[in-house]
């Protein structure tokens, strides 16, 4: 649940929030000491913050006083703990009613402030679920992601669209569900291709009755809630019914959607027969690198599994990564009744019991050690074993072409960050700005930024021009976020802490896309900014704007070119093209949204159905525009205040 949610405790609870402040010269142990002297014997949030007010780590407790009276000494704690107590400068706390409570908190916070020293959940995506409407005569079946705005009843989580798409597909041929919009279902006077072949049951025209279509979408989702052996069995018996009275259509009709149903069973990568609803969590630990393997089982079927490796520091445990990450895991999907672990958690016991309030329902968490569902969960593991392998093999890659790319740039370390910059426009027309970021984890999606071109004085196509205004609002938001310029200590302190969660925001590497033009207007923006001490280079296309003819341009006013077989040529020409692709993605969003805008939608009062209302009446906006104040408030729902209203809009 969100933070904001849990910042204010119900009455019948005490919050309370302390801050305390001290020095940043290496007073974290003495200034930790004195908090302790007033803190209270209850469970509660505690936030580590550094003198640069960045959140160092965030904990619970189910005392406070025990708890932090731990940091009070440096002596028995990792060189991880040490150097974080070291640079605590100040912390806050809340008291909670419960521990349970404490821990939800906990979760809210450590996924709002990612601190570097907590282990972090790293999930930029949504899952996919499966909707079935009920905002319609005749229910649709859709994928659907995002907010549950729309009313209906949602199915999942699915790990992937891929795994939703199959369903999806099942319910078509054993339901016969519309997938089609509503406008398509509106419009329709015939059936479409889907109920030729036997996809759909086509309520649009009438081929089947709306209570005959509503028996239908009860009965998917019946099937998608687990009940799809007593369906089969109902099936099998109106099956034989139909084939004894001779009715063999209607009979094959029940053969066909019994055999799209034992579809779905039939694929399944692991045997779900002992599972109805749960997750299982797998973990694996090699080479300072965890990988936690999830699965969903939703209704006796596997809905899907994906991989997630969460930010954590190596002298970790495995157990404490799992049982950190499961909290975070819940803080905005559903929970199921069954949560099955490969490694057993310290606060298992703690889990069940916030789950269980966040969700309504009965949680059991359980280790699972003999029989089907131990095999289960050992099969999940050696997924997590695999694809921790891929990536080991993928990072160690990266962290050789990025060693090149150190060599080739002279730069003084290996690149942890590298933004890349691209612009997009036709003619000078929505003109786009865009920033990807790449590391050794690979490309950053969730830094992806992109920059709408406001300077009014650019003239239409000056490349240089907005280079310059999309690198000068990068770094004045991030001098304004992180305050002043680069960091001296960024290397010296950061780099050698060799802490996961050390990630500056402050690129070690720009590439721009063009040559010493851009290079030329990226410096000037940096300078005016007062940013010395980063490392620039432009990439400009060969002669005939051919790959591997790449020029390189330094601020120096130094080029020079690559070897066409060059790796570290092919790594940068994939950046580049990523950020090609997404500044084109950016411009042509931008575009079509252009291309969908209405004159109309700019006139406060007209919404939706007033509009609506214009454009039958008039044909089009630009009718509409011509339109005089007598001819407009004619139109239904239009008053003669509003008509004025319009018309003065268009001739100012």
């Amino acid at each position: 649940m969100p933070l904001k949610e849990r910042s204010s405790i119900p009455d019948n609870s005490k919050t309370r929030e302390e801050t305390a402040s001290g020095d940043h010269s290496g007073r974290g142990v003495q200034l930790i000491a004195e908090i302790c002297k007033t803190l209270p014997n209850k469970p509660g949030v505690y936030r580590m913050i550094d003198a640069r007010e960045s959140v160092l780590y965030v904990g619970k407790a189910r005392s406070l006083k025990k708890r932090v009276q731990s940091y009070s000494r440096l002596s028995g704690h990792s060189n991880r703990i040490a150097r974080m107590i070291m640079a605590t400068a100040r912390m806050e706390f809340i008291t909670t009613r419960t521990e349970a409570e404490a821990l939800l908190l906990e979760a809210n916070l450590i996924k709002q402030l990612k601190p570097r020293y907590n282990v972090l959940l790293r999930d930029d995506k949504s899952f996919p679920y499966i909707l079935v409407t009920s905002d319609h005569e005749a229910p649709q079946v859709v994928k659907h992601r995002g907010a549950r705005k729309r009313k209906g009843k949602y199915y999942g989580p699915f790990a992937s669209a891929g795994a939703v798409n199959r369903t999806i597909d099942t319910l078509q041929r054993a339901f016969l569900l519309r997938s089609c919009t509503d406008s398509v279902y509106r419009s329709r006077t015939r059936p479409c291709l889907l109920y030729q072949i036997k996809r759909c049951s086509a309520p649009c025209t009438g081929e089947i009755s709306i209570t005959d279509y509503h028996r239908l979408a009860e009965e998917a989702q019946r099937f998608l809630t687990g009940q799809s052996g007593d369906m089969r069995k109902e099936l099998q018996a109106k099956m034989e019914a139909a084939s004894e009275a001779l009715e063999y259509e209607l009979a094959a009709q029940y053969r066909n959607r019994l055999a799209a149903m034992a579809h779905v069973q039939s694929h399944q990568d692991i045997n779900t027969s002992l599972i109805g609803e749960a997750d299982i969590f797998a973990a694996h630990m090699e080479g300072g690198q965890c990988c936690i393997q999830v699965f969903f089982f939703r209704a006796g079927q596997n809905w899907g599994n994906r991989a997630y490796f969460p930010r954590a520091d190596k002298s970790l445990p495995v157990e404490e990564i799992l049982d950190a990450f499961i909290a975070q895991f819940y803080n905005n999907k559903p929970i199921p009744k069954h949560i099955m672990l490969s490694h057993a958690v310290p606060s298992q016991a703690l889990l069940e019991e916030a789950l269980q309030e966040r969700s309504g329902h009965r949680v059991h968490i359980s280790v699972p050690k003999r029989g089907q569902k131990k095999n289960i969960v050992a099969q999940a593991i050696q997924n997590a074993r695999e694809a921790l392998g891929r990536r080991l093999a993928e990072s160690a890659s990266q962290m050789r072409l990025l060693k090149g790319l150190a060599e080739k740039f002279d730069l003084p370390d290996l690149p942890q960050r590298i933004e890349v910059y691209d612009n997009s426009h036709i003619q000078g027309s929505f003109a786009v700005g865009a920033m990807i970021v790449a590391g050794p984890d690979g490309f950053m999606k969730s830094q992806y930024r992109k920059f709408n071109i406001k300077d009014t004085a650019i003239e239409p196509g000056d490349d240089f021009g907005m280079m310059r205004e999309v690198i000068r609002r990068r770094f004045a938001r991030l001098i304004k976020e992180h305050g002043g310029a680069m960091p001296d200590s960024r290397n010296c302190q950061e780099r050698e802490s060799h802490d996961p969660g050390s990630n500056s925001p402050w690129p070690d590497l720009l590439l721009i896309d063009g040559g010493k033009g851009q290079v030329s207007a990226t410096m000037k923006a940096l300078d005016e900014l007062g940013i010395d001490r980063v490392n620039v280079v432009g990439v400009a296309k060969g002669p005939d704007r051919d790959a591997g003819r790449e020029h390189f341009h330094l601020p120096t006013g130094r080029s020079f070119m690559m070897k066409p077989q060059d790796q570290v040529l092919y790594f940068i020409q994939r950046l580049r093209d990523e950020a090609h692709r997404f500044a084109i993605g950016s411009h042509r969003a931008k575009r079509k949204k252009a291309m969908h805008e209405n004159p109309l939608d700019e006139i406060k009062g007209v919404g939706s159905a007033r509009k609506r209302a214009l454009l039958q009446h008039f044909g089009s906006a630009k009718a509409a525009s011509r339109a005089g104040v007598a001819d407009l408030s004619a139109v239904e729902g239009i008053s003669t205040q509003l008509a004025q209203k319009i018309y003065d809009h268009f001739h100012e």
